[in-house]
């Protein structure tokens, strides 16, 4: 992947220059991707990018790892390991995307309470790990093989219920919370009665999880 060199300071305040000469890169999303209001996971979600769901690509941070889109007219970040781009007519992974691929980069100033109220008072806890999504390029080419991450399977309503009803306390991974991550064995799943399913709070998201994978099955909202 090509960064061109950087574009715009994107601030919580101060609105997105994007250079006329530019065109906008499009991607598109390899599950349920959460548009959120800053580059991580602390930053509060705006809305939710369906699986296929397509954006426009304003720029990446230097890592690659989040980059700024517009997904049906709203602005907001998202996780690269779950974007791909076509190049020759297959979509590649937009964090490994080859050097043919432009990409601007952007850089971010939280000057706003933009982060979520326990990230801006000092809360949000240390990562205990990372969602195990079996490196950025595993995650866009299991979907291109018919075996991907898709959209987020619809568990039974009982299983919802008692997890709503049920709280935990949040741990605190890397990465991004979508159906299809994996759950990092160190982490404690919750069980719920008379089901598959097992459930976990990570990053303020209670998920249900796929007990014998430990593997996101659905993002509780």
């Amino acid at each position: 992947m090509r960064f061109a060199k950087p574009l715009l300071l994107s601030t919580g305040i101060v609105g997105l220059l994007v250079s006329p000469a530019m065109a906008a890169l499009s991607a598109s999303a390899t599950t349920e991707l959460n548009l959120r209001a800053g580059p991580g996971p602390e930053y509060a979600i705006e809305s939710v990018i369906p699986a296929a769901g397509d954006v426009e690509v304003v720029g990446c941070l230097d890592d690659g790892e989040w980059c700024e889109v517009s997904f049906d007219g709203q602005q907001g970040w998202a996780y690269a390991a779950y974007l791909t781009t076509p190049v020759e007519e297959e979509p590649v992974v937009l964090y490994n995307a080859p050097s043919s691929v432009s990409i601007e980069t952007v850089t971010y100033e939280d000057t706003s309470e933009t982060a979520t109220g326990a990230a801006a008072g000092g809360l949000w806890g240390a990562a205990a790990g990372a969602l195990l999504i079996g490196g950025p390029a595993a995650a866009a080419a299991g979907l291109v093989a018919g075996a991907g991450l898709g959209g987020a399977a619809e568990t039974d309503e009982t299983t919802v219920t008692y997890i709503r009803q049920n709280p935990v306390e949040p741990v605190y991974l890397t990465g991004e919370v979508v159906p299809g991550a994996g759950i990092p064995q160190e982490v404690e799943l919750y069980s719920v009665p008379d089901s598959d399913y097992s459930y976990v709070n990570v990053n303020r998201l209670p998920v249900v999880v796929d007990t014998e994978s430990r593997t996101i099955v659905q993002v509780v909202r």
